[in-house]
């Protein structure tokens, strides 16, 4: 007869996606880590909780390869368990347990507790936002709202993610307050959409009474806004960037197009007149801020024209920030209704255009830094360098200052003042300053 095992379960936990998925991750594992549970992220364990991400085909796909890696695992014996949750769980369930039965139980995105228990753990209310954080232990992402009421035609995220819920003002002080207590310098501030937080809890647009809110935290020396929708932006969150000096001189802005017709389609509720305005605002505002957007081509409809308009406003803005994906036809979206009629081949070749252009803008905005001192802190240390980031620079997504490390020691999660000495189109290379 078969004894029963003594070993300690490990829980291994994947995650896949965006950035709020990587805090709904650190969520999940400090819960576990509360129950007394061994836990670790992207590392070996016997049993596996698979956070996906159903956004796009390109995730979709990465989550399902990941999803049968780790059944082909289990089917080996070397994995006991496998669960899925997150994005693409909440969108497929009943697909995916057809057609991956072997996973032992899927979970949706507000299903936390049932896949705690699942997991022999129990959901402690108590833990505000206390987490596992998984990024290096300067920076945190910062998760204020959940869901999306916006009505964009091709987006799927309402449909996995809900309403639009706004957390309270003080409970993420608190939570910014237990971050700073374990080290972290820098708030990454996430939603679906940062510019409506506070309209479902205050009846009004309150990023910048949260602003003020968290600037007062002691410990936390940068904050900084990703994801901001462009329509209905409170401006005087640029008041209080403007005037606090934590508050990083950085917006996210995705805008998506700029063609009339295209935004149209889109329900972006927007024009190219209005987005040109509103850029034009935030930098007489704050000088020198740093800009970033997200551009989707090949959405239906699309013409040659609509894109050379694109191409010429995107020389014309020049951003400091800017990224540009292919559009993906994502059933149950308003879009859905279109037809896809922009060839896949297209779609690639108007993106690399896009990022070619961007690439050059990028080069000749580095160059001018050539020469000049920046206060960066400093992530990682990565083969003979030590990885740093400016104040206009967010994490995985944006340039990064490198520091030859044969020559030069420099501490992770501290801030330091670093000369640029050379620049290419997204890198900087430069020397401390003592």
């Amino acid at each position: 007869m078969r004894t029963k095992t003594t070993k300690q379960n490990k829980i291994n936990v994947i995650t896949l996606g965006c950035s709020k998925n990587i805090y709904d991750s650190e969520v999940l594992m400090g819960q576990l880590k509360a129950s007394g549970k061994d836990v670790v992220h992207e590392e070996d364990g016997n049993i596996v909780v698979i956070n996906t991400c159903g956004f796009i085909d390109n995730a979709k796909e990465e989550s399902v390869n990941t999803i049968l890696e780790n059944i082909k695992r289990k089917e080996a014996g070397e994995l006991d368990k496998v669960y899925v949750t997150g994005c693409l769980s909440e969108r497929y369930k009943p697909d995916l347990e057809a057609e991956i039965p072997q996973v032992d139980q899927y979970f949706g995105t507000s299903q936390l507790p049932e896949l705690l228990k699942a997991l022999e753990a129990d959901y402690k209310h108590e833990l505000l936002g206390e987490r596992m954080t998984t990024t290096p232990k300067n920076y945190a992402y910062f998760k204020i709202s959940e869901g999306c009421d916006r009505p964009c035609s091709f987006c799927a995220i309402p449909l996995m993610r809900g309403k639009h819920r706004s957390t309270p003002i003080e409970d993420l002080v608190k939570q910014a307050e237990n971050l700073a207590k374990d080290g972290v310098k820098e708030l990454i501030l996430i939603a679906q959409d940062l510019t409506y937080y506070g309209l479902d809890l205050y009846k009004k647009r309150n990023l910048a009474e949260l602003l003020e809110a968290l600037v007062k935290v002691e410990g936390i020396e940068w904050i900084r806004l990703h994801y901001a929708f462009p329509t209905g932006f409170p401006m005087e969150v640029l008041e209080v960037m403007k005037r606090e000096p934590k508050i990083c001189n950085y917006l996210d802005i995705p805008l998506q197009h700029i063609s009339d017709s295209v935004l149209k389609s889109m329900r972006r509720g927007t024009t190219k007149a209005k987005t040109t305005a509103l850029l034009n605002e935030f930098r007489a505002a704050v000088p020198g801020i740093t800009l970033r957007t997200s551009l989707i081509v090949g959405y239906p409809g699309e013409s040659e024209a609509d894109f050379e308009e694109l191409k010429q406003w995107v020389k014309e803005m020049r951003f400091e920030r800017l990224g540009c994906f292919t559009y993906s036809h994502e059933e149950n979206t308003h879009a859905y209704q279109l037809e896809d009629d922009v060839a896949e081949e297209e779609k690639q070749r108007r993106s690399s255009e896009i990022m070619e252009i961007q690439s050059q803008i990028s080069w000749e905005l580095n160059q001018e830094k050539v020469g000049k001192t920046y206060r960066c802190i400093i992530d990682r240390k990565e083969g003979n360098y030590f990885v740093g980031r400016t104040e206009m620079d967010s994490p995985d997504v944006d340039n990064e200052v490198l520091v030859d490390a044969q020559k030069h020691y420099l501490k992770q999660g501290e801030f330091v003042n670093l000369k640029v000495t050379e620049a290419s189109d997204f890198d900087l290379y430069a020397e401390p300053i003592a």
